[in-house]
């Protein structure tokens, strides 16, 4: 392992870039995740490490999982504790960064065959609710994610903490447009999430075997455009003076009827 104590160091100064801009992520094709978990959540999903840091104090006290990490990373480095808490993205560090190579697969989805039920979700921007969505896909059984452009950045840090890893495990790819997407893709039922009475409520649909569930932005939802390329649409009937839900929290019921 390389021992590195200078700020001014060009991997420390690698990892800063990564944690604040999503232009350089993509550029670089990685990203960083930190903590003991997450890194070995990575690990055991089959992600590629280019480079594992630990703190001092980590090297002592999680020493089998450094030993497996490091068996898989490129590189490994050491930093002096205040180094490690300096470029650290939480607020209490434990020691571990595995710097990830990017996982999307552009064409996935093109090669799924037989049935399948995936999710779309179009200019999400909120990290933590993107990263919960994710969380809840896997947990009740997405087979895969459909990211927009105009999403914000799967790989930042907020998104796969918040995501529990499942960032690791469920297939995902991120297209220009959902709605060319779906118009690309009219083997596949599309249904568009929204808040209009004269939907379908989500309690009385039952989706076909391969369907593509589209979910729009938190304060505007889907383009009107992609609503009109979908077969159909679908809402969260509500009482009382409730007028729409989180993205998130919207987002788990819809899933839930898709997949039951």
């Amino acid at each position: 392992m390389i021992n590195i104590s200078s700020k001014d160091n060009s991997l420390i100064k690698h990892i800063n870039k990564l944690n604040k801009s999503a232009k350089y992520r993509e550029k670089n094709k990685e990203f960083v995740a930190e903590g003991v978990r997450l890194c070995v959540d990575a690990l055991e999903s089959g992600a590629e490490f280019s480079s594992l840091v630990i703190s001092e104090n980590a090297l002592s006290k999680y020493t089998d999982e450094i030993k497996k990490l490091s068996q898989k990373s490129d590189n490994s480095y050491v930093l002096v504790n205040s180094l490690f808490n300096d470029i650290s993205n939480t607020k209490t560090p434990q020691g571990i960064i595995c710097i990830v190579k990017a996982l999307d697969k552009p064409t996935l989805f093109d090669k799924m065959k037989g049935s399948f039920k995936i999710l779309a979700l179009e200019n999400i921007q909120d990290p933590s609710n993107l990263g919960t969505i994710l969380r809840t896909a896997e947990a009740v059984g997405v087979d895969g994610v459909i990211l927009s452009g105009d999403c914000c950045d799967i790989y930042s840090p907020k998104v796969v903490r918040g995501s529990m890893g499942a960032v690791f495990r469920i297939p995902f790819s991120v297209v220009e447009s959902i709605e060319d997407f779906v118009s690309n893709h009219k083997s596949i039922t599309s249904y568009a999430s929204v808040v209009d009475s004269n939907a379908l409520k989500i309690t009385d649909v039952k989706f076909d075997d391969t369907s593509v569930l589209v979910i729009g932005n938190e304060g505007n939802g889907i383009k009107k455009s992609t609503v009109d390329k979908c077969d159909y649409k679908i809402t969260i009937p509500m009482n009382g003076r409730a007028e729409s839900l989180n993205a998130s929290a919207a987002a788990a019921i819809l899933i839930w009827e898709m997949i039951k």
